[in-house]
């Protein structure tokens, strides 16, 4: 069965935000800032592609959606990123309303429309185990009854770690384990079914269709920065942060090929934007 990872980096869609904006102009000034796409490149290269580039099963394609107005610059970056990940693709479009455009560039990505696939969410400042594909797999060759009899079946792994910044500490992090976060979340989808998993809020899945729940072992990781579209909001989540531990730095290599150095720099350029872990 196809499975799609989709990324969008720094795609300027109409809605899809919790950062408002007036006018198409103004959200690609605001994501075309060079303080802020310095601190995505390197979250992308440092925390989020050493994963995909380890997975255990490396039966996926990786679709990374675009602007068509990304800065050449930046493409060209983006390109030479990707060039060692033969699943990777970079599909531009123009600014178009979020979940529309979302759906096509997935629907477009299928190989046959007609047969079922898996989907998976996954945004370019978060990090996925090394087993993720794999163990995707096998809970959907687990739940093949479940599959087969519906439309649509969302698969959620719901413990991993946040980090992020510190100046006291290489950086600082914190375990995770939240349903329905919208990382390492994965949805079976149909032959012939043109919803994607991009049409649903994360957190809400379940109230649209059966879904089925993983808490072991810890399968993703959040950076938390400045430039989080999720924090813009009130409510948000405050992680009880501490630093790494000499078990987390084997954590982090052994399930996400991450270095505490790769870590390091993957938060690098965002130090004179970022709220700084003082204590």
């Amino acid at each position: 069965m196809q499975t799609i990872l989709f990324c969008r980096f720094s795609y300027p869609a109409e809605g899809g935000f919790q950062v408002d904006h007036d006018s198409i102009e103004e959200r690609r000034a605001y994501l075309y800032d060079p303080a802020r796409m310095e601190a995505r490149l390197a979250l992308f290269e440092h925390f989020c592609l050493p994963g995909l580039k380890a997975q255990t099963e490396p039966d996926f394609d990786l679709v990374v959606l675009v602007g068509t107005c990304l800065p050449d610059r930046y493409l060209a970056r983006l390109q030479t990123l990707l060039g060692d990940l033969p699943q990777a693709r970079i599909i531009a479009r123009d600014p178009a309303p979020h979940r529309q455009v979302c759906q096509s560039v997935l629907n477009a990505a299928r190989k046959h429309i007609n047969q079922p696939c898996l989907q998976v969410r996954h945004d370019d400042d978060d990090a996925l185990a090394v087993d993720f594909v794999a163990r995707l797999h096998k809970a959907v060759a687990d739940c093949a009854a479940l599959v087969l009899g519906h439309k649509l079946v969302g698969f959620d792994w719901n413990r991993g770690h946040t980090l992020r910044r510190s100046d006291i500490n290489r950086f600082e992090i914190a375990e995770t384990v939240t349903p329905y976060l919208g990382v390492a979340q994965a949805m079976a989808v149909q032959g012939g079914v043109r919803q994607s998993q991009m049409n649903f809020a994360h957190s809400r899945i379940n109230r649209f269709m059966p879904t089925v729940s993983f808490t072991d072992p810890p399968m993703f990781l959040r950076a938390q920065h400045a430039h989080n579209d999720s924090r813009q909001k009130p409510n948000v989540s405050h992680p009880d942060f501490h630093a790494p531990t000499l078990e987390n730095i084997e954590m982090l290599g052994r399930r996400f090929a991450l270095t505490a150095d790769a870590v390091e720099l993957a938060f690098s350029p965002a130090a004179s934007t970022a709220p700084r872990a003082t204590g």
